[in-house]
């Protein structure tokens, strides 16, 4: 299968955003805040790319069950292995900075729950792990429908459930969900559902007759209304911080259909490279953050955090630093798996 260029391109932007949403206060300016919002496509994006993947194996392969299971271990094993990563930088962190550290150990293992560990992927400082625990329950839930012949129901159910989940989010003015809606119900089944119905389904195989230019004002539009919906709801109307709109579904949908119509967008450039690492960038990423927090305050620089050109210094360097270290840990896996072989 043809690898597609704009993909990766655009994940470059996706990725970038997630740490902007991670590294920048998000209310001290309106400018701030504008660039938060903005950057909420970014994981709806990766849900619906990795939905898409999917799709294509599902008709390219023959033994489907096979290749859903290899996917299912594959991203199961990078999640226990980061997840085991952050619970022993926890440790580490811990036992420096703790009084009594036998004591907050125990606090620190008892505050885990089963439900959060095998479904809201939450609990260690690594939160944004919680998107790997999404995505596999999301393909768990799709490939059962396939196999079903029920995708297009679930593509029903699945945008039922996200519209809901805005209630736990942005749209807690009209009712405050007490549930977290961060999760593959919420979330990730939707998107990734979209996603493979951008792989699978012949209605969004016509949607792709949309012009280069037209999609392009498209998604200017829904960029501007996703801000706009933010403040209204937030600022105006005094709702919780979503950290997703209904916007988000239109602006999403059209910067995929982008990506597709124009499949060699951004290629042999750098940046893409970094956005066919952009899943790898995710994970590692959280601790490069607490690093560099840990070093200005050590410093005693607090006063700068949040200085603008300080954070966009930071988020240039923490994406670096988080492509290059991954980057690196790919090389000594490869080497180490060569090396076993060979013996």
């Amino acid at each position: 299968m043809e690898r597609n260029s704009a993909i990766d391109f655009i994940k470059f932007f996706a990725i970038f955003s997630v740490v902007v949403i991670h590294v920048f206060p998000r209310d001290s300016q309106i400018g701030l805040f504008i660039l938060d919002n903005i950057s909420r496509f970014a994981v709806p994006f990766f849900f619906t790319a990795s939905g898409y993947l999917f799709g294509k194996k599902m008709i390219h392969t023959r033994d489907s069950i096979d290749y859903f299971k290899r996917y299912i271990i594959k991203i199961l094993k990078l999640y226990l292995c980061w997840l085991f990563f952050y619970m022993m930088y926890d440790v580490l962190i811990l036992y420096k900075a703790a009084a009594d550290v036998p004591k907050e150990f125990g606090q620190y293992i008892n505050q885990f729950s089963f439900l959060d560990l095998i479904y809201y992927g939450t609990g260690t400082s690594g939160y944004q792990l919680w998107f790997l625990t999404a995505l596999i329950w999301s393909v768990i839930i799709l490939f059962g429908f396939f196999k079903l012949n029920k995708a297009r129901l679930l593509l029903t159910i699945s945008l039922i459930f996200n519209l809901l989940g805005l209630l736990g989010q942005s749209y807690t003015v009209i009712y405050d969900l007490p549930l977290s809606t961060r999760d593959a119900l919420f979330i990730g089944l939707f998107y990734t559902t979209l996603g493979f119905f951008f792989a699978y389904d012949k209605f969004f195989k016509k949607s792709r007759a949309i012009t280069a230019k037209t999609n392009l004002l498209l998604i200017f539009i829904f960029f501007t209304i996703q801000v706009v919906e933010g403040y209204l709801l937030e600022k105006i109307l005094s709702g919780s911080h979503g950290e997703y709109f209904i916007s988000t579904i239109f602006l999403t949908a059209f910067l995929f259909l982008f990506a597709l119509n124009n499949k060699t967008l951004g290629k042999d450039l750098f940046i893409t490279k970094v956005g066919g690492r952009a899943l790898g960038i995710y994970i590692v990423h959280v601790v490069f953050i607490d690093i560099f927090d840990l070093i200005i305050s050590a410093a005693k620089m607090d006063h700068i955090s949040d200085n603008l050109l300080l954070k966009l210094f930071e988020t240039l360097l923490i994406i670096s630093m988080s492509y290059i270290s991954y980057d690196l840990l790919q090389y000594f896996k490869r080497s180490l798996s060569k090396l076993i072989t060979t013996r």
